[in-house]
């Protein structure tokens, strides 16, 4: 199996770049917000960020491909990393500090890319987590003041605690019955949102979490370490992996459960 460590360690300089950027931004009274064509906000922080990162990147992986969810794509070959800048752009505009940068390095395998490193770091939380495939995830202060991560052995969807952004599009999938049938039948439920519900699976203090429209870059770093802290990480079709254009991650024992539930149709 290759050897991902120093692009593990490349993507936490990455991210402590990205950290210093968007903090100093934070709450800032003159940030600037955009509306972009399909209605979603961004702030110049986003924008900043992702510049900043191409940059680095450029600099010491002139090879690899760059795909962020403000300036498309870059380059090509097998190696492509895969960032978004600011997951959580509501929240940062409106000074929630429940927002992180995502990083991801994706490598072209059978089937198509695979995530292979994955950063995901909350700075107005103090938190990050990270992962490399066949290293295990962790979270922590940096690499070498870390803790790994597990996911729970919760078995019963009537003990398990699920998480999810919003009801507004599982409505509009027609999926909304299926939904709330699986928060009538969980012990609890929470809309947490974005990156944090898919870092808490992988810590196992949530045990299951689902979103109905996601992009490549929403998951492509959350899927690695939720998949290395032992969970499964699928698309609502079951596909493996962050392709599907959605996402149900669980512990991997509720995981089949899970998707019965949010299959169910009007």
């Amino acid at each position: 199996m290759p050897d991902y460590h120093d692009d593990l360690r490349l993507a936490h300089v990455l991210a402590d770049a990205a950290d210093a950027a968007t903090m100093d931004r934070f709450k800032a009274l003159d940030l600037k917000v955009e509306t972009k064509p399909d209605m979603t906000p961004v702030s110049e922080a986003d924008k900043a960020a992702e510049e900043l990162i191409r940059g680095h990147l450029q600099r010491a992986r002139p090879r690899d491909a760059i795909l962020g969810e403000e300036y498309g794509i870059e380059g090509t070959g097998p190696r492509r990393w895969v960032i978004d800048p600011i997951d959580g752009t509501k929240n940062y505009v409106r000074g929630v500090p429940v927002w992180a940068t995502l990083i991801s390095l994706m490598v072209a395998a059978e089937g198509g890319y695979e995530p292979v490193v994955g950063v995901v770091s909350a700075p107005a939380l103090a938190r990050r987590w990270w992962a490399a495939k066949g290293g295990g995830a962790y979270t922590g202060r940096s690499l070498s003041s870390a803790t790994r991560l597990r996911v729970s052995n919760v078995s019963r969807i009537r003990d398990a605690s699920f998480a999810y952004s919003s009801l507004t599009g599982w409505e509009e999938q027609g999926r909304l019955d299926g939904f709330l049938d699986l928060t009538r039948a969980c012990w609890r439920t929470r809309g947490y949102g974005d990156f944090w519900p898919y870092m808490m699976v992988a810590e196992g203090s949530v045990d299951m979490c689902a979103e109905p429209e996601l992009s490549l870059w929403d998951m492509a770093a959350t899927t690695i370490v939720v998949q290395e802290a032992g969970g499964s990480f699928t698309g609502l079709d079951g596909r493996p992996g962050p392709h599907s254009g959605n996402a149900a991650a669980s512990n991997g024992t509720l995981h089949e459960e899970l998707l019965g539930y949010l299959n169910q149709r009007y």
